[in-house]
């Protein structure tokens, strides 16, 4: 496995591995496909930090099957430039094989090396724990909707400061989650 910056090519198949990864009955198109889409054009989309995970026959290059995805986005905290990640998909043949975890390794590191300060996401404490996060109330930061409670966490990385507090906004096509 293979983890690069997506191609423009590789957009029809992360969709289809977004599709495939948040399928769930009589929903033909999940939620996270048009988040997902509406992302792709909006003023918070980075490109450095959309990225595919190719597995098997792939060239030298990371010509392959994308078998999952990560991508994180602009968002602000009370104005300051922050991330959000999300979505986060790996394709259901391909799950628990580590493709999710050297994504999300790959997509802070890449953050990092970008020098912004804070990574958040809105997922399971037991699963994003091990790669540092935690709740955003440990740093001072109000999540979008108070009710996510634990589930709203944050990562801060080399560039973060104490003083980046206040109430996390994501990019606007997010609300289409809700």
């Amino acid at each position: 496995m293979l983890i690069r910056r997506e191609a423009p090519a590789d957009v029809p198949a992360v969709r289809a591995v977004t599709a495939a990864a948040f399928a769930r009955p009589r929903t033909p198109v999940p939620v996270e496909v048009a988040v997902l889409d509406a992302l792709r054009t909006c003023d918070g989309w980075l490109p450095s930090l959309s990225m595919v995970a190719v597995g098997g026959d792939g060239d030298a290059v990371g010509h392959g099957e994308v078998v999952g995805h990560v991508v994180c986005t602009r968002a602000h905290i009370d104005g300051a430039p922050v991330l959000g990640l999300g979505p986060l998909s790996v394709h259901p043949d391909h799950q628990r094989r580590g493709v999710g975890l050297a994504l999300v390794h790959s997509v802070l590191g890449a953050a990092d090396a970008r020098d912004e300060p804070l990574v958040a996401l809105l997922g399971s404490p037991a699963y994003y724990g091990r790669y540092g996060f935690r709740a955003s109330t440990e740093y001072g930061i109000t999540a979008p909707d108070p009710a996510w409670g634990e589930y709203f966490q944050v990562r801060p990385l080399t560039a973060y400061r104490p003083s980046l507090v206040g109430r996390f906004a994501y990019a606007e096509p997010f609300a289409l989650a809700d």
